[in-house]
């Protein structure tokens, strides 16, 4: 890879931790945008500074909450998108997470040279350990029992669900996986696990713990008030996620949704994805 001069503008403990992990390659690595937190590898620079000095500009996932400021929550100021922000961007490589809501911002903007790592294969398979891990953190931190013995439901069996029902049978719970496509119930079953089809999960009782990784609305107040009577339910599933929450406050049922768990749960190695799959990108656009 020929490219040794990165900056990250916004973000927050991911974007730190990829720079220290580009610093630690021995590439030049600086940062924008986090004036608010104490940096310990790097100083904090200005976004026309940090333009100046890089070949490579990595901005945070999500690029922005609003379509119109950078992900930015440890700068004291909002850092705005728009033409002047890509007109300092112009003629570097971007890299951001879902990056249409960037190109909406300003007609400046060169598709071609904006990648969005989210996209890529490896960045959601490695990401699925560390949301696995989230979200059994909070599990055993809001299950007033313990997880060996429980009984958990996984909605959903892709990346995250395969992950996250392997760790929940090694520490003893008891687990069933509900999915539509016979492919990924065959799976399942092979794997050990209880398989059921999601439209007949009504039929499988109670629950201790339900997890859900389907971003669908599965979890009307018909399914809710049959399968999570006393339940926890997690929603690991991207905005707006599969529980219908009004109707779960009503039947007093406690739901808790846990969006960017990487970022939350392990940052350093959420970081180290996204350095790796960056240099991925860069190397394939160099042959």
């Amino acid at each position: 890879m020929k490219i040794n001069s990165f900056s990250i503008i916004g973000g927050d403990k991911r974007q730190l931790a990829a720079a220290n992990a580009i610093l630690l390659d021995g590439c030049a690595a600086f940062i924008s945008g986090f004036d608010r937190i104490k940096l310990e590898e790097a100083e904090n620079i200005s976004v026309a500074e940090a333009a100046i000095y890089s070949e490579v500009i990595i901005l945070p996932l999500p690029v922005s909450k609003d379509s119109e400021t950078l992900n930015a929550p440890f700068s004291s100021e909002k850092i705005k998108l728009d033409d002047d922000f890509a007109r300092l961007m112009q003629g570097k490589k971007v890299f951001c997470g879902m990056k249409d809501r960037l190109l909406k911002t300003s007609k400046l903007w060169n598709s071609n040279n904006v990648y969005d790592y989210f996209e890529r294969e490896e960045f959601a398979v490695f990401n699925a350990v560390p949301t696995a891990e989230g979200a059994i953190e909070i599990a055993m931190k809001e299950y007033p029992g313990t997880i060996q013995g429980s009984r958990c439901l996984i909605t959903g069996y892709g990346r995250i669900a395969k992950i996250l029902a392997s760790m929940l049978k090694g520490i003893g719970a008891n687990v069933t996986v509900a999915a539509r496509k016979k492919g990924d119930l065959a799976y399942a079953s092979s794997f050990g696990y209880q398989a059921v089809d999601i439209n007949k999960m009504m039929e499988c009782g109670h629950f201790d713990i339900v997890f859900n990784t389907v971003p669908a609305l599965i979890f009307d107040a018909r399914m809710l008030a049959h399968l999570c009577e006393e339940a926890i339910v997690i929603d690991l599933a991207s905005a707006p996620g599969g529980v219908d929450i009004d109707s779960a406050k009503r039947l007093d049922i406690q739901v808790i949704q846990a969006l960017s768990l990487p970022g939350k749960a392990a940052p350093k190695r959420a970081g180290e994805i996204i350095k790796d799959t960056i240099y991925n990108m860069l190397e394939e656009d160099n042959e």
